[in-house]
């Protein structure tokens, strides 16, 4: 599709406020959960540590190119092998569920959205031109 006109739409400013304000009510929930998101995480990821590790020790005997490594000075053996695995056969690393939020992006990201819903609180326009979605399109 070629890019030669640009779309030209009116919506309600109303409309986009609303939107506006359940972007920045979903961001606050977001914050406010992570930790705990990122607690279940963390726990299913250790689980999924420990499946590995039996996975492997079950399939030891099979194991190719071994290398070992030991390090006086702290004590330390690393023990590196290869398994030849099919897809699926060893457990499967789990996924998050949710977005890591750095307390920058969640400041900036707040400030903007909020910032955009007073501006948009203050004027008398009925409805919000294509460029001034476009500034705030990101959020919603």
């Amino acid at each position: 599709m070629a890019r030669g006109k640009a779309i030209s739409v009116k919506i309600p400013t109303e409309r986009v406020i609303k939107a506006l304000e359940q972007s920045l009510n979903k961001l606050e929930l977001d914050w406010t959960s992570q930790e705990a998101n990122e607690a279940k995480y963390n726990k299913s990821y250790e689980s999924w540590k420990k499946q590995l590790v039996e996975f492997a020790v079950t399939k030891i005997a099979k194991a190719e190119n071994l290398r070992a490594n030991y390090r006086s000075w702290n004590k330390t053996l690393n023990v590196d092998f290869d398994l030849t695995v099919k897809e699926g056969e060893f457990p499967a690393e789990p996924e998050r569920e949710h977005t890591i939020l750095h307390r920058h992006d969640y400041t900036n990201q707040k400030e903007e959205i909020s910032n955009a819903i007073r501006i948009l609180k203050m004027t008398d326009e009925e409805v919000v031109n294509t460029s001034t979605y476009n500034a705030v399109a990101r959020y919603l």
